[in-house]
């Protein structure tokens, strides 16, 4: 009677295993074909797009069949194949909020930009939405590189990259196993893993961060049943006087002047992370090898009152030759999102057409 038992409960786990399991005749090759369809309208409230600059949305596959999706600036007027750039948006942004400035302005000085959504993000695949994992996070950027370097009007030998704010570290990430990277620059650079392990200027002590984890943890159970996903972090929606600077520019930049709500995402949700994913970052450690970028050059891009700029200079000082750090005077670490008067396009134009 016991080893009857012991099959019934056998045949019923075996039951179980299969009703899970993904139909058989599931297509394991399937990518997202690719994409790309001309935009005409140019009536975007967080970027405006050259007079002679042609705007595409592009769609394709990273290399684990999730679809990216990006705005492709291409110079109106061409004579030989395109130096080409990828634009990565700040961490808890999307491809309309800082990246498209920078693109927009870089096309009509002559190379082709592709801004891309990260993954879990805006228009691209993935999820849970909001969701967070910094090395897929680098795969977007190699896989922006897959496409740019299978166009025809692109010389895939000048292709270089900029990462604002977090997608700073993750270009760095990306970068180093991608040699096809010739050079990279980061604007605001945030070292994401850094900050959600220790806290901005190391605030956070180690017995916060064990209870981050393990309420993290904890949230993989309702996850997994399919609870009601949980968001954290992301900009303000209120400031007072009292509140950081850093707030301040934060909620000025992401419920102000860069506000932008991607279709299908709820207000509340906006700029926040999934919790049970968010967890990732603390094993994030992009510094770690920076040097072997080199001998390909990088630009680090800081403002001289950004909170974070702490985190470029590690980077610069951990980074092998050639390298540069520069600072912007008066600009905080918002400003280098969309404000035109200081982001430095005459530096970023020098350093690519040089180096690329």
């Amino acid at each position: 009677m016991k080893k009857l038992k012991i099959l019934l409960s056998a045949c019923f786990l075996s039951s179980c295993i299969f009703m899970t399991l993904p139909a058989a005749a599931q297509d394991k090759t399937y990518r997202p074909d690719t994409v790309v369809t001309e935009i005409t309208n140019r009536n975007f409230t967080t970027f405006d797009v050259k007079e002679n600059v042609r705007l595409y949305r592009a769609s394709f596959s990273n290399q684990y069949g999730l679809e990216i999706v990006g705005y492709l600036f291409v110079p109106a007027t061409m004579h030989e194949k395109a130096q080409a750039l990828v634009i990565g948006h700040p961490m808890g942004a999307v491809k309309e909020q800082a990246s498209c400035v920078y693109a927009s302005e870089l096309a009509s000085r002559g190379f082709v930009c592709l801004a891309v959504d990260q993954q879990f993000w805006g228009e691209s695949g993935g999820n849970p939405r909001h969701g967070i994992d910094p090395d897929m996070y680098a795969e977007t950027f190699n896989a922006v590189v897959d496409f740019l370097g299978t166009r025809d009007f692109i010389d895939k030998e000048k292709i270089g990259a900029i990462g604002i704010c977090g997608s700073g570290s993750f270009v760095i990430s990306a970068a180093k196993i991608d040699p096809r990277m010739k050079a990279i620059a980061t604007v605001s650079m945030y070292n994401i893993g850094e900050m959600r392990r220790s806290g901005i200027n190391h605030s956070q002590d180690l017995q916060t961060r064990k209870k981050i984890i393990e309420a993290a943890a904890n949230q993989r159970y309702s996850a997994f049943l399919g609870g009601e996903q949980k968001l954290i972090g992301g900009s303000p929606f209120k400031v007072n006087e009292n509140s950081p600077l850093s707030a301040k520019s934060s909620y000025s930049f992401y419920r102000g002047r860069g506000a932008f709500i991607p279709k299908g995402e709820k207000l509340e949700e906006n700029t926040k992370s999934d919790m049970s994913t968010n967890i990732k970052f603390m094993n994030f450690y992009p510094f770690n090898d920076i040097e072997t970028i080199s001998p390909r050059p990088m630009l680090f891009i800081i403002g001289e009152n950004a909170h974070s700029k702490y985190f470029s200079k590690e980077a610069y000082e951990k980074a092998g030759e050639p390298k540069e750090l520069f600072m912007v005077k008066g600009a905080d670490h918002f400003d280098l999102y969309d404000q035109k008067e200081f982001i430095p396009f005459d530096k970023l134009e020098k350093f690519f057409k040089q180096n690329l």
